[in-house]
């Protein structure tokens, strides 16, 4: 195998499914996107993971993402030194553009503690998710509380919870070094979801989940539970190594896990690093403000400062320029 066909599936997302079980899902394989993500800010390698975990979430839930669709995810804890992790995903602007990710952390790194487990870091907290469809739309979100000792676990159960559609992930991520490259981090995973139905079934005992949050075999009946079980007893069997390595193709690793369960593909999905932020994103962002206003955000060398949390873009505005008393417009640098 060349390093041509080794490295063609880095950066997509490739959607399938599984006519014998009712059950659609999604492959991703993430590198310069989470290079790219990860280069804009100086994170210890415990945030990097926690980030590059999200990321991976974020390019297997975003693949339905419809054209110019802005899907967000966020974990925001409190109790814990990780405060906030957020996760943007642009749906392609043109069919057959890539889908643009973006990534940030806040995190308290004096009470850090880089010897713990990573999750624990969050505390308690919730997990959330908003869509927005554009102008003239009411954007969409929902939230759940952290469950299940993991990001994807918090993701499984917010399909569970507030989708009432069953959802697994099995998820891996770390740095790798390929022959003539340098060390770098790479991600990949499987997402599976059961065909949503028009009207759930609840199971009678009640929810099944931790604090009693609902759980995918709540919303089953005993055919689909099955059939459910069937396959995640299936990408159980799945290596670190082919999820995350270089030299098996999504397509071979869907036949070696699912071939009974009749696996059809589809167009993959390209995703790439991006940032929206722009001098007049920012400037809009600041015209709810009165001159008073901005003239306390004015540092004493007279001018306004921004800097996106994303990619790290700085931005300089004379003060005059600003707010909903502009009298002018400049170029900011």
């Amino acid at each position: 195998m060349t390093l041509g066909s080794r490295i063609a599936w880095d950066d997509t997302v490739l959607p399938f499914q599984l006519d014998a079980s009712d059950i659609r899902g999604r492959v991703a394989r993430l590198d310069g996107v989470l290079e790219n993500v990860l280069k804009q800010h100086d994170y210890p390698a415990l945030i990097e993971g926690l980030v590059a975990e999200m990321c991976l979430l974020t390019a297997l839930i975003g693949e339905t993402m419809k054209l110019q669709w802005k899907l967000s995810l966020q974990v925001r804890g409190s109790g814990g030194p990780v405060r906030l992790i957020a996760t943007d995903y642009y749906g392609p602007t043109e069919d057959g553009q890539p889908g643009r990710i973006r990534a940030y952390a806040a995190y308290d790194k004096d009470t850090l503690d880089l010897n713990a487990d990573a999750f624990e870091q969050i505390g308690k907290g919730y997990f959330a998710i908003l869509i927005d469809q554009g102008e003239g739309t009411q954007p969409y979100q929902g939230i759940t509380p952290l469950a299940g000792g993991s990001l994807s676990a918090c993701a499984e159960t917010y399909f569970a919870q507030s989708e009432q559609i069953p959802t697994r992930f099995s998820l891996t991520h770390g740095r790798s070094t390929l022959p003539g490259e340098g060390e770098h981090w790479r991600a990949g995973g499987v997402m599976l979801q059961h065909m949503p139905k028009a009207s759930p079934l609840m199971h009678k005992d009640g929810p099944s989940g931790e604090d009693g949050l609902l759980a995918a075999e709540d919303i089953l009946d005993d055919d689909e539970g099955e059939n459910w079980r069937r396959a995640n007893m299936l990408l159980d069997t799945v290596d670190a190594l082919e999820l995350i390595g270089p030299t098996v193709q999504p397509t071979d690793l869907l036949v070696r896990l699912f071939h009974e369960e009749q696996p059809r593909v589809y167009d993959p999905q390209p995703v790439t690093f991006g940032c929206t932020c722009s001098a007049d994103r920012v400037r809009q962002s600041l015209s709810i403000y009165s001159a008073k206003d901005i003239k306390t955000m004015t540092t004493d060398e007279g001018i306004v400062t921004a800097d996106c949390q994303f990619c790290g873009a700085h931005y300089e505005f004379q003060p005059e320029t600003l707010g909903f008393e502009a009298v002018s417009s400049d170029g900011a640098e």
